[in-house]
């Protein structure tokens, strides 16, 4: 949250939680966001690289800036090192305050880091919105759809993705993927061609930690699920709003219960095999995306 780091910390946090049996909701991210403040703005974000965090204290700095406000970290936790978080990285101290910034001059009041819901994500979606241009508030888009990331990437550099487009990259989560293969070549393609402020990229996959722009990743429930993002069509709106974290496509709950009727069942790219085994149990972003065998079959 303090650095605006990878979407990817999302699905391991619910994944480790899962597995160590605590109830980890998804709504618990924006409860972190919300009371840590975004302190290390670096690359692809910035010009800022990890070498100049070091320069400018480090990690460490940005642990110790952290524990000056309550609530934030639990500084007398212990470590592997035998001492406490607080004992570990007191005294480290920020240099010179350009590349990690005060609690009293942060990048942003809040965390890198967001969660939204909405009627394209019951379930939630995550973007990295240290990540988005600050004048960005409210996106509003057009759909553009395609079911693979080969097909996103082939449509993208053949430069018909356009301004006010948003592209639906779908059919690329856990089940989908299968295994929620990242979408880094898209969103390079749709940055590299300046339209990082002007188009949008959504998906049930997910994203590597080098991605920066309009990218909304894990929507829950995936489309291999017959969920809304599998139900969108070209042509739609799509409202993406960062204040009220919210993510919605402009249709009626009716429309989209027609549109799923005629949707076509997901069929498995892999059938035999662990990755067929895979496909069968694994669960949405929105749990970490682990395997889950049914209750009914326990």
């Amino acid at each position: 949250m303090a650095m605006g780091g990878s979407t990817n910390t999302v699905l391991h946090t619910l994944a480790i939680a899962n597995e160590t049996g605590i109830d980890y909701g998804l709504e618990r991210i924006n409860k972190i966001a919300k009371r840590t403040p975004y302190l290390s703005n670096i690359a692809p974000s910035s010009s800022y690289s990890m070498h100049d965090v070091h320069e400018d204290g480090g990690v460490p700095a940005i642990i110790n800036e952290l524990m000056k406000k309550e609530g934030t970290l639990h500084s007398d936790r212990l470590t592997v090192t035998g001492k406490t978080l607080r004992e570990n990285n007191q005294g480290n101290n920020i240099q010179n305050y350009e590349v990690i910034h005060s609690l009293e001059k942060p990048y942003d009041h809040e965390g890198g880091l967001s969660v939204l819901f909405g009627n394209l994500a019951p379930k939630g979606a995550v973007i990295k919105v240290g990540g988005v241009d600050p004048s960005i508030k409210v996106f509003r888009g057009k759909s553009i759809c395609f079911n693979s990331h080969d097909e996103a990437v082939e449509v993208i550099d053949n430069h018909t993705v356009r301004e006010g487009h948003v592209v639906i990259t779908r059919y690329e989560g856990p089940k989908g993927g299968p295994g929620m293969p990242e979408m880094l070549a898209p969103t390079s393609s749709i940055v590299g061609r300046g339209l990082g402020k002007d188009v949008a990229l959504i998906t049930d996959g997910r994203f590597s930690g080098a991605t920066r722009g309009i990218a909304v990743g894990h929507i829950s429930p995936e489309a291999a699920s017959g969920r809304p993002i599998g139900l969108v069509r070209d042509g739609d709106e799509i409202i993406i709003n960062l204040m009220n974290r919210k993510i919605d496509v402009a249709l009626t709950q009716d429309e989209l219960g027609h549109r799923r009727k005629t949707l076509k069942p997901f069929k498995a790219k892999v059938k035999t095999g662990y990755l067929a085994r895979y496909t069968s149990l694994v669960t949405s972003a929105n749990t970490g995306g682990i395997m889950q065998v049914p209750e009914n079959l326990i």
